[in-house]
């Protein structure tokens, strides 16, 4: 506080500057400590009233009594301050005296939040009675009387009006009510809607275990376990028996590997390539020869592409493991299929890329592969460098001049694999930012439809968020009860699960309106007729929880509708702003 025992806040509130009070309060400010009780304030204003009347009064009598010179010209700059002062603190004390208790805050919401918690929100009262109210007290309890209180909460940081009240015993309904508080003290309390919560969880209805527990660890310990075997696995010793022409080609592959002038390639020939792109805001990283980084897997390729690339796309969960995944994929005379020769060569590729860029992490699998007609075929992996990092044989260019440099050499009638990378460079960046993006915490409604092709199941996702499923909000607690659950349950049980003519005790669930919404939005979303809607389906077995803060309810087509086949006709083509991935590329991009 400032000699007069003030803060900004204080002077703001008393004279009912309601915008400048919030954006302090936004900013954590706080009341002056000197104020404890009406009585102290009222005797504070008073006092700085008084005195700042009778400075005003003394300087008066010096100014009218001196005659003029540098001395009344100082007198007179410290009367108008007084003066000044004089009129703030007279304004303040009325606003002081004027002001009531404030109203009780409206829309009090109380919500599960899990098992072992509620969450309550509200608004502010309509009328604050001429103060600014600067925080709020929530308090709960076992009786709607609140006798006795279980314990109480202040919030005095008021961005977000909501309280989360943990510690509570599941199975228990805990009741809450809400008040507010500006300078004249505590208005009346406001009770929730509903009155009471029962903390619980969905999971709860029939005791099962989250379906993720111990999932990770559990992976980590099989991996372990096949590397202890395989440290005594013939196929760590060098095969003697290979046919010669396929011991050949081998030697020939790790030769090219380990030899001092292997590079980077600067032209393609029919075949199939690796190529890391990795970027930093507007730069891109490229070799001496202003080329992206490239290097050949195959130049005879010609298996099966998407079953080669997906499995590609899950070695590229295991970046440091490349050495070993080699030592476990060792060609040998029983086992030298084409598939098993394509993908020991993409593990050679990944290991000379990580050597000539003197990093593991190549970053992430772009969804497709990049083709020309020339049977050029590159394989992508994206990654952001965030921080300083040290690369071999790599410099930086602005992605504009290595466009520009590229378009100036590449044929338009015919552009390769490479000039079809560079020109969509944009947007395979832009796709990478965007697969990484979280959603806010919430409960979600998820669209789920497929389409088959020859070779692979590809689902339907939102442009601007493609590692998940097209979706709308329902609300921001993630959490869905136990109740909700249960009659979720009956609701799906009908012939028709969602109804038109819904029963009045349903009409008035809040997820029966809350859903209501979302799929309206939701069919508006994906452009389908919202009459189609009655012959949807909500899938019942489970709510898909991503985490603590996110959860989905999904929201199905017709069980015959639910994959489009190749050739059938999709009535209800999504709007702009969608695009399909493959199936593993997209449970890739979910699990990261």
């Amino acid at each position: 506080p400032n000699s007069e025992g003030l803060l900004p806040l204080d002077i703001a509130i008393m004279t009912n500057n309601a915008p400048i009070a919030r954006a302090l309060l936004q900013a954590g400010a706080k009341e002056s400590p000197h104020f404890v009780s009406l009585e102290s304030c009222s005797l504070h204003l008073s006092t700085l009233v008084r005195e700042a009347e009778q400075r005003v009064n003394e300087l008066t009598a010096q100014v009218v009594n001196e005659a003029p010179n540098t001395d009344c010209s100082e007198k007179e700059k410290q009367l108008k301050a007084w003066e000044w002062r004089y009129r703030l603190y007279k304004r303040m004390k009325a606003g002081f005296e004027h002001a009531r208790v404030p109203d009780a805050p409206t829309n009090v919401h109380l919500s599960v939040a899990s098992s072992s918690s509620v969450q309550v929100t509200f608004w502010e009262p309509l009328s604050v009675n001429s103060a600014v109210v600067t925080k709020y007290k929530v308090e709960w309890s076992c009786s709607p009387t609140f006798s006795p209180p279980l314990g109480e909460a202040v919030i005095d940081k008021l961005k977000n009006l909501h309280f989360t009240i943990r510690g509570l015993e599941s199975g228990t309904a805990y009741y809450v009510q809400v008040s507010a508080y500006n300078m004249k003290g505590w208005g009346p309390p406001q009770a929730s809607v509903p009155p009471f919560a029962i903390p619980s969880n969905w999971r709860e209805y029939d005791g099962r275990a989250p379906r993720r527990r111990g999932q990770a660890e559990a992976l980590d310990h099989l991996l372990g376990q096949v590397k202890t075997v395989h440290q005594h696995c013939v196929c760590h010793e060098p095969c003697k028996n290979q046919p010669q022409s396929r011991k050949h080609s081998v030697s020939k592959s790790l030769k090219h590997l380990f030899h001092p002038g292997s590079k980077f390639l600067k032209t393609l020939k029919r075949g199939l390539y690796l190529t890391a792109i990795f970027y930093k805001d507007d730069n891109i990283l490229v070799t001496h020869e202003d080329q992206i980084p490239v290097v050949e897997i195959d130049d005879t390729y010609s298996c099966l592409l998407m079953q080669d690339f997906l499995w590609f796309t899950k070695v590229s969960c295991m970046w440091d493991e490349i050495l070993w995944l080699r030592q476990c994929v060792t060609v040998s005379q029983s086992s030298c299929s084409c598939i098993l020769q394509t993908r020991f060569k993409m593990l050679l590729a990944i290991s000379q890329m990580q050597g000539l860029l003197g990093i593991q992490d190549l970053g992430q699998v772009f969804f497709e592969p990049v083709k020309d007609k020339q049977g050029n075929i590159l394989i992508v992996t994206l990654k952001e460098v965030k921080t300083n990092q040290t690369f071999e044989s790599v410099r930086w260019v602005p992605i504009c001049k290595l466009q520009t440099s590229r378009k100036s050499v590449s044929s338009p009638e015919e552009p390769t694999a490479l000039d079809t990378l560079l020109i969509s460079i944009q947007d395979k960046l832009a796709y990478h930012q965007r697969s990484s993006h979280a959603l806010s915490p919430g409960l979600y409604l998820g669209y789920l439809k497929l389409c088959s092709a020859v070779d692979q199941i590809r689902v339907l996702v939102p442009e601007q968020l493609p590692n998940i499923l097209c979706h709308v909000k329902i609300r921001s607690n993630p959490n869905i009860s136990r109740e909700e659950w249960e009659w979720l349950q009956k609701m799906v049980s009908v012939e028709e699960p969602v109804p038109a003519e819904p029963e009045a005790e349903t009409s008035q669930n809040p997820l029966f309106q809350e859903l209501q919404v979302a799929i309206k939005d939701l069919m508006t979303l994906v452009n389908i007729p919202l009459q189609e809607a009655k012959d949807f389906r909500l899938y019942s077995q489970e709510v898909l929880d991503f985490g603590d803060q996110v959860s989905f309810l999904l929201l199905l087509p017709p069980s015959d509708d639910v994959c489009t086949a190749p050739g059938q006709n999709n009535p209800y083509t999504p709007r702009s702003g969608f695009l399909t991935l493959p199936l593993q590329i997209f449970e890739l991009g979910e699990e990261a």
